[in-house]
């Protein structure tokens, strides 16, 4: 078995910002050579998140919209108590996810039908990474 490391870096004019990153991740794959396995792509900070949905811009408003009322930005969290203003884009990665795991077949990744995957920012405004590691034959 073999396995492939890159890591993506991000940083967002906006504080709260959903960034198709499939491209990149397929990019990833490519460069690994790997043709079977599991594709791993991992969101490395607390305040930001991985997951998998459909390129449409409504949906990613909407998930803003649902997600501020989830956790809003200016409510009172006793994390902030330490100094920070971000305990809500924690909240909001604890329900968006830290990764997700996509099979890799024949070279591809194995999605279903509309499934991207996306780089959920929370707290931008600031350099953040997302580990690819794909691991196979």
């Amino acid at each position: 078995m073999r396995a492939y490391t890159e890591y993506l870096t991000f940083n967002t004019p906006e504080r709260t910002a959903f960034i198709n990153i499939t491209e990149q991740v397929n990019q990833a794959l490519f460069k690994s050579s790997i043709k079977e396995g599991l594709c791993l792509v991992n969101a490395m900070h607390i305040t930001a998140s991985v997951f998998i949905n459909d390129e449409e811009e409504g949906l990613k408003e909407d998930f803003k919209l649902w997600l501020e009322k989830l956790a809003p930005h200016g409510a009172r969290y006793q994390h902030n108590a330490t100094g920070e203003d971000n305990g809500h884009a924690h909240l909001k990665r604890t329900v968006m996810g830290r990764e997700v795991m996509v099979a890799v077949t024949k070279g591809k990744l194995d999605f279903g039908p509309w499934e991207a995957i996306f780089y959920g920012e929370f707290d931008g405004q600031r350099p953040k990474r997302v580990l690819v590691k794909i691991i196979g034959e």
